[in-house]
């Protein structure tokens, strides 16, 4: 494995001029944290996650910068403009990630032909089928991803742990142009994670929905060239994302709520509450790192005995039924443990 080094020095004097910049120009103070941020703490801290993971990446591929790569910017002002509260409607960012999202699809002309369901796959060959079943699934990815920020270093601890199965499983990637991507990617998410655990900085919404992007493209890429594997390990892979995404969409329509406003129900939001009403500590940092524990490694559990079946579909299709009842399991005895009536 060979780390550009010189890179990630330029990388992070960028980050760092980025970062004064941002402070002088005060366009993050005066931002009140919404109520379904009151489980982290940030306090006095800048979502400028998201402006790191750009900067290093773009300058980690300078020699191979693509058009893939430039869909990452669009994909991000979003995110940014969220987090100064200039792009405050969900359903008004829901439409534009909608829009360069297609057209991110149409360009790069992104391939999915086979999900081993063969109603499905005879759809596939349907252009506009494909593009829009695509589309859909880039879409759970990316804000379910946002959904599961709500613990500091859960998103990164996340995308950590898929980016070591990956490294690990060696797959064939010619479609990335770095050879060392992965590598990279892996040593700048721990970076940020640590900065992020240290309450330095959290990625906000432009890191979560880059994130988000970026590993569900990466993974339909990485199955579209290793298809000898089950297609459903790349989805057991981001099961919790999109079943967060789904099941909260499910959740909000069934109470009468805008599917993509944010709340306070989400499971990790849940486990953190279980865990500082039940823990012997008040130390936030502490319940945040236990909470934080029990969803990655539940994963790396989970992750570990799909990556042994990887070609199996049957198995992975028994690993994911297992996580919806899991989570639904432990789902209701939290949520009635955290709103029942007293």
């Amino acid at each position: 494995m060979e780390i550009n080094f010189l890179g990630f020095g330029i990388s992070i004097l960028l980050c760092y001029i980025i970062y004064f910049i941002i402070i002088k120009s005060n366009i993050f103070l005066n931002q009140l944290k919404d109520k379904h941020q009151n489980f982290v703490d940030r306090k006095f801290i800048l979502p400028i996650g998201g402006y790191f993971i750009l900067t290093t990446v773009f300058v980690m591929n300078f020699k191979f910068i693509s058009l893939e790569l430039l869909f990452f910017i669009p994909i991000f002002i979003i995110g940014a403009l969220s987090d100064i509260k200039k792009f405050n409607s969900p359903q008004f960012r829901f439409i534009v990630q909608t829009i360069i999202i297609i057209c991110f699809v149409y360009f790069i002309n992104l391939k999915l032909t086979s999900t081993r369901i063969d109603i499905l796959d005879v759809m596939l060959e349907n252009t506009i089928f494909r593009f829009s079943f695509i589309t859909f699934c880039i879409l759970i990815v990316l804000n379910g991803t946002n959904f599961i920020d709500g613990l500091n270093g859960l998103v990164l601890s996340y995308y950590s742990l898929i980016t070591i199965f990956l490294i690990y499983a060696d797959f064939e990637l010619s479609f990335l142009n770095n050879p060392n991507f992965l590598q990279e990617l892996l040593v700048l998410l721990i970076v940020i994670l640590i900065f992020n655990i240290l309450n330095k900085l959290y990625i906000g919404d432009s890191g979560s929905y880059l994130l988000g992007f970026m590993y569900s493209v990466l993974l339909l890429n990485i199955y579209h060239e290793n298809n000898y594997i089950s297609p459903y390990f790349i989805i057991l892979l981001l099961w919790y994302p999109c079943f967060e995404n789904l099941f909260s969409i499910i959740r909000k329509y069934r109470f009468k709520k805008s599917p993509i406003n944010p709340d306070t129900k989400h499971l990790h939001q849940l486990i953190f509450y279980f865990i500082n009403k039940k823990s012997n500590s008040s130390n936030f940092l502490i319940n945040n790192l236990l909470s934080r524990f029990v969803i990655i490694f539940y994963n790396i559990l989970i992750f570990y005995i799909g990556f042994i079946y990887i070609t199996k579909t049957n198995i992975q299709i028994l690993l994911l039924t297992f996580n919806v009842f899991i989570y639904f399991l432990i789902y209701i005895k939290l949520f009635n443990f955290r709103f029942r009536k007293i």
